[in-house]
């Protein structure tokens, strides 16, 4: 027998019982559906902390003030004002590894447009912060540093901002009241989403940093030349941690902090922070398509038995096969055939399955999907495996059968 002869059986045998084909490649059909909607799953979420990244601004490093400590409690970071315009100044311009640095400050008021208000963060940054973040403008443009050094009443809003204070229009060229004082609406920032916590970042507006420390944030902690932190972007990812060492290096010398004082920053990096939740993301992903895998072994036991039921099942005509010719290795190899085609079938239909699963949870969950090839390919080919080894042994104890034996058999 040709081994297209031993296939034709193969798929004949197959087709005599389809409700039992069918229910024994029920597993492999699971099992590669899951593996799919899982991968799919992670992938997804994988790209959402990368678009995270992407909106926070690549290479990112943030500079916060230290922290106090009053009757033996400590008040956490931003509680002791120890940051100013001239560290920003410093870092921008003193360490090779970083390409720009913004001071910012930050408050929360009450925001004022004809009979809407709306509360929000009040942000005070220089033009440089908008670099820092990679945030564009979607209209209108961008205060400039004579505006910055004159404390100009003027502001930009955020994509939140402008849908509840001005709906339907262009906030350009507008006025706003912030804590009773007019500003005019010079540029509407372009959208950036939803922070790795779920703060909503386009629900604020940024004045020059000047404005805000006199006109509407004030208070001790931003007197003179403090700020609430600094934002620095380093040149490149590689170069993030030589930035984040000669941050600490500067500011403690700038602060004069002997060896043995503890620094009076900290110093948070966000993209390894997110780069770790991505991490966590792809090796739960691992862990949720290795536990679906685990039905495609089940599918392959199932795969075994069946065969094995169809070895006895089919003894007289193993024996009649053997008499007119057939050969051990033709029986052995059409058996195999049989286990492999009930994987690949299960497999092919597992991978519509795994697809519908996917787009039915994206739908469903609003969730973003990658359906990844290499996941579909690997699912498949591990079905083929599974349908191999599982099959062998039915096939070789079929292939070993005494031809006289098997006539035998009732």
């Amino acid at each position: 027998m040709t081994y297209l002869d031993c296939i034709r059986a193969a798929l004949r045998s197959l087709r005599v019982n389809v409700l039992r084909s069918v229910l024994t490649a029920l597993g492999i059909i699971i099992g590669v559906a899951a593996v799919i909607a899982m991968v799919a799953v992670g992938a997804g979420a994988e790209s959402r902390v990368q678009g995270v990244i992407q909106s926070l601004g690549s290479n990112l490093l943030v500079v916060l003030p230290g922290s106090t400590t009053s009757g033996g409690v400590r008040q956490g970071s931003g509680s002791l004002p120890t940051l100013t315009e001239s560290d920003a100044k410093a870092i921008g311009s003193d360490i090779p590894a970083v390409t720009l640095s913004a001071p910012t400050v930050r408050g929360t008021a009450q925001l004022i447009a004809g009979n809407l208000n709306w509360y929000t963060s009040v942000q005070g940054v220089t033009p440089a912060f908008l670099d820092v973040r990679e945030w564009p403008v979607a209209s209108g443009r961008v205060f400039t540093d004579n505006e910055t050094r004159a404390a100009a009443k003027v502001v930009l809003l955020g994509k939140t901002v402008v849908a509840n204070l001005f709906p339907g229009q262009d906030p350009v060229g507008q006025t706003i009241r912030i804590q009773r004082v007019p500003f005019e609406v010079i540029g509407v920032l372009d959208a950036k989403g939803q922070t790795p916590f779920g703060s909503d970042q386009d629900d604020t507006v940024m004045v020059p940093i000047s404005t805000a420390k006199l006109r509407l944030l004030g208070g001790r902690k931003l007197s003179g030349d403090l700020v609430g932190n600094i934002t620095v972007k380093a040149q490149s990812s590689e170069l993030v941690s030589e930035a984040e060492q000669g941050i600490k290096a500067l500011l403690r010398e700038r602060h004069r902090l002997r060896d043995n004082q503890p620094d009076d920053f900290s110093i948070r990096n966000l993209s390894q922070m997110l780069e770790a939740r991505a991490e966590s993301t792809r090796v739960m992903t691992i862990l949720l398509a290795s536990v679906a895998g685990v039905s495609l072994i089940v599918g392959g036991i199932g795969i075994m038995n069946i065969m094995l039921v169809s070895v006895t099942e089919r003894t007289r005509e193993i024996g009649l096969r053997m008499a007119i010719g057939a050969e051990s290795r033709d029986i052995m190899s059409q058996f195999v055939i049989e286990a492999v085609a009930l994987s690949l079938i299960g497999g092919l239909i597992g991978i519509v399955l795994g697809i519908g699963a996917s787009l039915a949870i994206a739908q469903l969950a609003d969730w973003p999907m990658l359906i990844q090839p290499e996941a579909v390919l690997i699912a498949v080919g591990f079905a083929g495996a599974v349908g191999v080894f599982f099959g062998f042994y039915p096939a070789r104890k079929a292939a070993q059968l005494d031809p006289i034996e098997a006539l035998r058999y009732e």
